[in-house]
């Protein structure tokens, strides 16, 4: 036991101190928890532009414990999306059932309901049965009423990556991968799939299989969305 301890205590010094009080302030809802400021903390893998860790509380039952998963942002992901956007569309997610619920957030990442089901495999993908939930449940999602201006995103946020690309890159790479000649090419996409009759939707943009979990036990899908790729943009 002590051993496993160790194990926790070193992955709890990853986690932003102010990540650590928003966990224990909601431990402090839960009545049968131990010991609020006892987390354990089991490293989530699979993540590829965040740290995400599964958070535990054992309880005076000690055949129960409160999980939820927390989200630490990578590092410079805020130049590729607004923090106030991302979470007015995730709490209108969770209200119409998509994805998990938001149980808070602090400056760099967000603390979300934990979901008992697996995350997808490449093989998965390939299961008739599990492509018909996955295109199912992505439906639903591209169906989403999301509030705000709809407008094409697309365009503007590569514009926005393409700079921040430029500024972090010395000029031997810029110049390697060609850089200044993908403006061009953005404007030449824009431009060939502009009509005056498209649908402007919610989109995922990011539908590998790593973003996609199920419960084995209902067969229900669930997404899990990044939201520097998320957009109202082109649907397919």
């Amino acid at each position: 036991m002590g051993a496993i301890e160790n194990v926790m205590e070193n992955k709890e010094s990853r986690i932003p101190v102010e990540a650590k009080e928003l966990l224990k302030s909601l431990a402090s809802e839960w009545e049968d928890v131990v010991d609020r400021n006892s987390l354990q903390v089991i490293p989530v893998k699979g993540a590829m532009t965040n740290e995400v860790f599964q958070i535990k509380w054992l309880t005076k039952t000690e055949t129960f414990s409160h999980k939820v998963l927390l989200r630490v942002y990578g590092e410079g992901v805020e130049v590729f999306f607004d923090r106030n956007d991302e979470i007015r569309t995730f709490e209108f997610m969770s209200k119409h059932g998509q994805g998990p619920r938001l149980l808070g957030r602090f400056h760099n990442g967000r603390v979300e309901e934990f979901i008992n089901a697996r995350t997808l495999s490449a093989s998965d993908i390939r299961d008739p049965e599990i492509s018909a939930l996955i295109a199912a449940k992505l439906k639903e999602f591209h169906d989403l009423d999301m509030p705000g201006q709809k407008i094409v995103r697309l365009w503007d946020r590569s514009r926005n990556w393409l700079i921040a690309t430029k500024n972090l890159s010395p000029p031997e790479e810029a110049k390697a991968f060609r850089l200044d000649a993908i403006e061009e090419e953005i404007s030449t996409l824009e431009k060939a799939l502009y009509r005056n009759d498209q649908h402007i939707g919610f989109c995922h943009n990011d539908l590998q299989y790593g973003n996609i979990m199920i419960d084995e036990v209902t067969k229900s899908i669930t997404l899990i969305v990044s939201f520097f790729f998320s957009s109202l943009s082109y649907n397919a």
